[in-house]
C-alpha cells in the first residue's frame, strides 16, 4: 500500500503478515528509526538479525516507489516514522502421541514505514 502526500513529500509503505514476532522486528526497526535512507541500508546490511531482511526490502521498495511516483530523490531522504504491529497468529496442530494434539501459533506482524523528504523540513 503506498500513500501519496504532496503536501508532506512523503511515502508511506506496510508490509503485512511478515512471519516474525513483533519484538524481533521491533529490535531492528529502533535502529533505523530517524537514520536518512542511505544510512539506514547500511544499517541494515550489516544487522545479523534474520528481521533485517524483510525490512531492507521494505525501505528499498519504499525509496524506490518515492523515486518512481513522486519523483523525489532517495539520498534526501530518511525514515520519519517506523513501527511494528502485532498480526494475526497462523494457528496449527502438531500431532502427539495417543491420537492427540498440540496446538503450535506462529505470531506474525505489520511493519510500516513512512520516508520524508529532507528537503521540505
Amino acid at each position: 500500500m503506498i500513500k501519496n502526500q504532496n503536501s508532506d513529500r512523503e511515502v508511506k509503505v506496510l508490509a503485512k503478515h511478515i512471519s516474525m514476532s513483533v519484538f524481533k522486528a521491533r529490535r531492528v526497526i529502533d535502529q533505523i528509526r530517524g537514520h536518512s535512507y542511505e544510512e539506514t541500508l547500511i544499517i541494515l546490511e550489516l544487522m545479523p538479525y534474520r528481521a533485517s531482511y524483510p525490512i531492507f526490502k521494505l525501505v528499498y521498495s519504499a525509496a524506490a516507489n518515492a523515486n518512481h511516483n513522486m519523483g523525489l530523490n532517495e539520498a534526501d531522504s530518511f525514515i520519519s516514522k517506523a513501527q511494528v504491529n502485532g498480526g494475526p497468529f497462523v494457528k496449527k496442530l502438531r500431532p502427539r502421541a495417543r491420537g492427540r494434539s498440540y496446538p503450535i501459533k506462529r505470531p506474525t506482524c505489520h511493519i510500516t514505514i513512512v520516508l520524508k523528504d529532507k528537503s521540505k523540513i
